[in-house]
């Protein structure tokens, strides 16, 4: 979707604070009430934007630490992956989950309250689906997080 500087304008507005009214945010881009509200409509209909939340702090929420998970496996069928996907899918805490080009294969982000919560987490993982190698690496200082996708409307 090529996107022009208002469209810019008003995702960047939005991904900042998703609770603006449409007036607040037109009057944010310069538009009229009705140009910004059939601009938003647009973006959703498009599959742009795909819903708006409320976010929390998983501190404030007694889940304050986060676990980078690294797994390698041996299996690579269709069905295999189905029922780890199933099984991760089931964990609450995984909070992100992605397959891997490169030495690892899948890589996963989770939410704990503390290392005996990611022992629980992983002992649930491994009773479900057979793995080669999980390592867990704990983050220290949480330096950079956003929820922003980075906009441009060049080319």
């Amino acid at each position: 979707m090529k996107l022009d500087a208002v469209d810019v304008a008003l995702l960047t507005a939005l991904q900042a604070d998703a609770t603006q009214t449409v007036q607040q945010l037109a009057d944010r881009v310069k538009l009229s009430t009705n140009a910004c509200w059939r601009r938003i409509k647009h973006y959703e209909q498009q599959g742009l934007i795909t819903g708006r939340v409320a976010l929390l702090d998983p501190a404030k929420a007694g889940l304050g630490v986060t676990v980078f998970v690294t797994v390698r496996t041996s299996e690579h069928s269709a069905e295999w992956l189905e029922g780890f996907a199933r099984a991760v899918r089931g964990l609450a805490e995984v909070v992100e989950f992605y397959r891997m080009a490169g030495d690892i294969d899948y890589l996963m982000k989770l939410r704990v309250a503390d290392i005996g919560h990611y022992d629980r987490v992983y002992k649930q993982l491994i009773s479900q689906v057979r793995l080669v190698d999980v390592s867990a690496a704990f983050a220290m200082e949480e330096i950079k997080h956003t929820t922003a996708i980075p906009l441009s409307s060049e080319g």
